[in-house]
């Protein structure tokens, strides 16, 4: 498929539209309605195309950006072309994917995740948060943990829904893999709440910080 062109793309992925998908996605904010199983197989079969993800993108269509994000060369995209992606991307899955498929794997990575964190769009404040979440699991050297739960004791509570949802999931991870930090992580969820009541399935984990927290902990300890 060397040649596909994002008319052919586009075709194909109008023929794997699904109304009963579409229904459920608009549920959550997402406007499109393609399974993502055959989408990634799509992506399977296209392959690592970098100006064909480009030209996907810049459709602004939801499920075409979704596949621009599993077939582009995430480290060929430029700091400034990543930051334009981000503040493009309001649907909560291409933001998602975007964020964690391409920004994560870029070298601009870092730099990003300083310049976002503090930006007053919450849903870019939200990606530089999830990137933030990223190096208190993989790489915290360097970072100031006190000085992030600071700022999440300040300012979790009134976040905006998706801010929220990624400033709380740093708190969790900093709870769940810094135990000198984890007695503080616990008393400001407890005494926040910011989602306690959420609706949680059977065998899933709660996103209650201190909840999240204590059975990941368990499991560290049980395994």
């Amino acid at each position: 498929m060397t040649d596909t062109t994002v008319a052919e793309v586009l075709a194909e992925l109008a023929a794997l539209e699904d109304p009963k998908i579409r229904e459920v996605n608009e549920k959550h904010g997402d406007e499109h309605g393609v399974n993502l199983g055959k989408l990634r197989a799509l992506a399977k079969r296209l392959k690592t195309r970098q100006e064909l993800a480009r030209e996907l993108w810049g459709t602004g269509d939801a499920a075409a950006r979704l596949l621009a994000t599993l077939i582009c060369r995430p480290k060929a995209f430029e700091r400034a072309e990543l930051d334009a992606m981000v503040r493009e991307a309001r649907v909560p899955k291409v933001h998602d994917w975007l964020v964690n498929y391409v920004v994560k794997k870029s070298p601009h990575a870092e730099e990003l995740r300083l310049a976002w964190t503090a930006d007053p769009d919450p849903v870019v404040a939200s990606a530089g948060w999830a990137l933030t979440t990223e190096r208190v699991v993989k790489q915290p050297e360097g970072l100031d943990l006190e000085g992030l739960l600071d700022v999440i004791e300040a300012e979790l509570k009134d976040a905006p829904d998706r801010l929220q949802w990624a400033m709380n999931s740093c708190l969790a991870q900093i709870g769940i893999g810094h135990a000198g930090h984890r007695a503080r992580a616990i008393g400001i969820g407890e005494r926040l709440e910011v989602l306690k009541d959420y609706p949680t399935p059977p065998n899933c984990t709660s996103p209650f910080a201190p909840v999240w927290i204590a059975e990941m902990v368990r499991r560290q300890d049980a395994g």
